[in-house]
């Protein structure tokens, strides 16, 4: 007896279980498919933004409601990555509905890099007016004309590779941007100075300060400023981009800026060693973060916390420090 009520019931509370899903999935679709219910923004492909010489893609994230005059901040995934899986596991996208800005997210092609990296080190996409760079120049035009963005207010960053075109952007077009941050990336010019990306990448360029802001000065002839400060992120342990190449991206900077190569602060965040550097007038305008033992990746913090941001992932690295919050804060975004 008491093996059959007890079968019964199984049986009836079984038989429930598709009525309950059911009456769960028709809330779920009524709240969705409500009128006037605000849609969440997403990442939008951009076709047409210019002669895109470089053939790249553009993507971008706009959230909801944004107001004119906001910035832009242009993300550049690294290799064997895509605009979206960058986008949103670096943090950039998470912010911009936090902060109210706009992200533009271009996208590589495989016909033009096999490993989808953007070509930093390719003479003809690090020229002015050439290539992959001018493609992400007029990105951005058409981001601040649709968006009409504060153009006084754009950044641009990447990592690895994209890191390596986030310094090319800053050489051949300072004028559009206000900042760079470099994750695990290259100086301009290294490929050049090293005689190989490779070189440039596992054991560095030997080229002095003055070298190094030559070689961005020379990418924008009678260019008289301003030029966009730098942030730059390294992990300490990353045998793909060796840490020697933040250190010239320090100097290249600094020159380029008229500082000295001592920094003004040394102390930690978040239990990392952090430098700035400033010019003659006491602005910071080149910052490093040394993330100890972080190999080749993007630094993240994932969480619901204030400073938190990010996911975790392949070349997206959980250290308890989100790049993308600190160079917002750092740029004035939040």
């Amino acid at each position: 007896m008491t093996h059959t009520r007890t079968h019964t019931g199984t049986r009836t509370r079984a038989a429930r279980r598709p009525l309950l899903l059911a009456t769960l999935l028709v809330a779920l679709l009524a709240a969705l498919l409500t009128p006037g219910r605000a849609e969440a923004a997403s990442l939008q492909e951009v076709t047409g933004f210019g002669t895109d010489p470089g053939a790249l893609r553009m993507f971008r994230y706009v959230p909801d409601g944004l107001p004119a005059g906001r910035p832009v901040v242009v993300a550049l995934h690294g290799c064997t990555q895509n605009a979206s899986g960058y986008g949103t596991g670096s943090g950039w996208i998470q912010l911009a509905d936090r902060w109210g800005f706009s992200v533009v997210l271009p996208q590589q092609q495989t016909a033009n890099n096999a490993s989808s990296c953007f070509d930093w080190f390719q003479s003809g996409d690090m020229q002015r007016g050439q290539g992959e760079a001018a493609s992400i120049a007029q990105m951005v035009d058409r981001q601040l004309a649709d968006v009409t963005g504060d153009a006084s207010r754009v950044y641009v960053t990447g990592l690895s590779a994209g890191g390596g075109m986030t310094a090319v952007m800053m050489a051949a077009y300072p004028e559009k941007f206000a900042a760079g941050g470099v994750v695990a990336g290259l100086p301009y010019g290294c490929a050049q100075a090293a005689g190989s990306p490779y070189v440039c990448m596992y054991v560095g360029a030997t080229q002095t300060a003055r070298q190094w802001g030559d070689r961005v000065r020379a990418a924008r002839p009678g260019y008289g400023g301003p030029w966009p400060t730098l942030t730059v992120f390294q992990g300490t342990a990353d045998y793909t981009v060796k840490p020697v190449n933040m250190t010239d991206l320090a100097k290249q900077w600094t020159d380029v800026h008229g500082a000295d190569q001592t920094a003004d602060v040394s102390d930690t965040v978040a239990g990392y060693p952090h430098q700035v550097f400033e010019d003659a007038d006491g602005h910071a305008v080149v910052e490093t973060y040394s993330i100890s033992g972080m190999g080749h990746g993007q630094p993240v913090d994932p969480g619901s916390g204030s400073e938190q941001c990010g996911t975790a992932g392949a070349y997206i690295l959980d250290v308890n420090l989100c790049a993308a919050y600190r160079l917002g804060r750092a740029w004035g975004l939040g």
